[in-house]
């Protein structure tokens, strides 16, 4: 029972921040799972993305009460990411513990990085809402399909990847660009899921543990994302997965 609670309450947290930031939550389960919990690659992953796909589904719902998610993009984007949804997850197979390690952390650390020094710059200054609104639809579509591999393949839902690039690339508001963002979330890992229970990689009762926590975490970020500001949201995520992305590195590199 102990551990139940003690994996609900990590989901209401993960839930929380992921829905803040428009992540899902895999970005910082995965390293969890594999630091602390000791899984494997194929299980963190596959396990991780039922606890992505749940919060996203419930931050998704908050966000469209706010009426936040574009959907002309959300629509566009969720489409995009399934081929590489189902490749993803029949490709994670192929990991090692070392080699997962290494690319997932690598990742991290450059995502970081970017993001760090993107937060200096200005956003895009796009009115969401008004008459005109526009974007790089090809560009946007493009990015969607690389997201929902790395979403399957990692477990990590994709929108640390997404939101950047709809803020700083697409020209979207931080706080429409991590509402929309969640909207593709909850389409595109329903397939990953779909895919990992079919090959065998998702540890049931923990998904579920930790998935509840999430949905319920879900709906207390997305109430604070009313109240956060989106640079000192951007700003305390990069650093944080810079830490991660080194930890992972630096384990797997002694266990070489």
């Amino acid at each position: 029972m102990d551990s139940i609670i003690s994996l609900f309450v990590l989901g209401v947290s993960v839930g929380t921040f992921g829905t803040l930031v428009g992540i899902g939550g895999g970005i910082i389960l995965v390293p969890i799972f594999l630091l602390l919990f000791q899984w494997t690659p194929q299980n963190a992953v596959g396990t991780s993305l039922v606890v992505v796909f749940l919060n996203a589904v419930s931050g998704s719902i908050a966000y469209i009460k706010q009426k936040k998610v574009y959907y002309d993009a959300a629509i566009r984007f969720s489409i995009a990411t399934l081929p590489g949804a189902v490749i993803g997850s029949y490709l994670a197979e192929y990991f090692t513990s070392a080699s997962f390690k290494v690319s997932f952390g690598g990742l991290l650390m450059v995502i970081s990085i970017i993001m760090f020094f993107r937060t200096k710059q200005q956003e895009g200054k796009s009115k969401f809402g008004e008459e005109g609104f526009t974007y790089n639809r090809t560009l946007g579509v493009l990015l969607s399909t690389l997201v929902g591999f790395l979403s399957s393949i990692l477990g990590i839902g994709g929108g640390v990847i997404h939101v950047p690039a709809m803020v700083y690339i697409l020209g979207f508001p931080t706080h429409v660009a991590t509402a929309t963002s969640h909207f593709v979330l909850a389409i595109s890992t329903l397939f990953g899921v779909v895919s990992h229970y079919i090959i065998g990689n998702i540890l049931i009762k923990p998904a579920l543990a930790i998935g509840i926590g999430a949905v319920v975490g879900a709906q207390i970020g997305a109430g604070l994302s009313l109240k956060v500001k989106s640079k000192s949201i951007l700003t305390l995520l990069s650093i944080a997965l810079f830490l991660l992305g080194l930890r992972l590195v630096l384990t797997a590199q002694s266990v070489i």
